[in-house]
């Protein structure tokens, strides 16, 4: 375990990193998301996007070292998400749970991989703010998309009535924790490296 970073504010070493970091899980959740073209595939990416991604996640938490750094990344993907032709419910959803992922494990006076791996699933629930448009608001939503086909649209409202958008929350936590225990499975060495226990 290692004691709380200094109070200090973000350094130009600490932005890099958030780039960086922020580019690197974008790049993944854009590979995973192309999956989406299948409808099964789209059902699935509250649970495939948390796990995958959270390898790189936990890999940028080894180098988060301020408070702010986590809640800005969250903010970078609903951002992005705006930017790539998603809805504005990602970056309104990350804006909270990431300060709330941020607090977490930026809390009491060291950092371990339990927090860590929680700090994952909480920052995965973005991914989930993806379906409210899909969910509350279909008819707009894929008025503008028509280009997926009836089929596919009719496959997905029918497939997303109102009860699961909590369902896709819950999945997404979960599978962010996992995608956590997975991360940190694979990035041992360098969560040792970290000094995170």
């Amino acid at each position: 375990m290692i004691k709380t970073t200094s109070s200090k504010g973000l350094q130009g070493k600490d932005l890099i990193n958030i780039g960086i970091y922020s580019a690197i899980y974008f790049v993944v959740v854009f590979v995973v998301a192309m999956l989406g073209y299948v409808p099964i595939f789209m059902m699935l990416l509250p649970v495939l996007v948390p796990i995958i991604a959270g390898i790189p996640f936990m890999l940028f938490l080894t180098k988060v070292k301020k408070f702010g750094m986590i809640w800005i990344m969250s903010i970078i993907m609903g951002l992005l998400m705006l930017l790539t032709g998603m809805s504005y419910h990602a970056l309104i959803v990350g804006t909270f749970t990431g300060l709330i992922a941020d607090l977490l494990y930026n809390s009491g006076t060291s950092k371990s991989s339990t927090k860590a791996i929680l700090t994952s699933g909480v920052f995965s629930l973005w991914v989930a703010a993806n379906y409210i448009p899909l969910i509350f608001t279909p008819a707009s939503y894929w008025s503008t998309r028509q280009e997926f086909g009836q089929e596919y649209i009719t496959t997905m409202t029918n497939w997303l009535p109102k009860w699961m958008c909590p369902v896709l929350f819950i999945g997404a936590f979960v599978c962010g924790i996992i995608g956590g225990f997975v991360g940190k499975a694979i990035l041992r060495k360098h969560f040792q490296r970290a000094g995170i226990a």
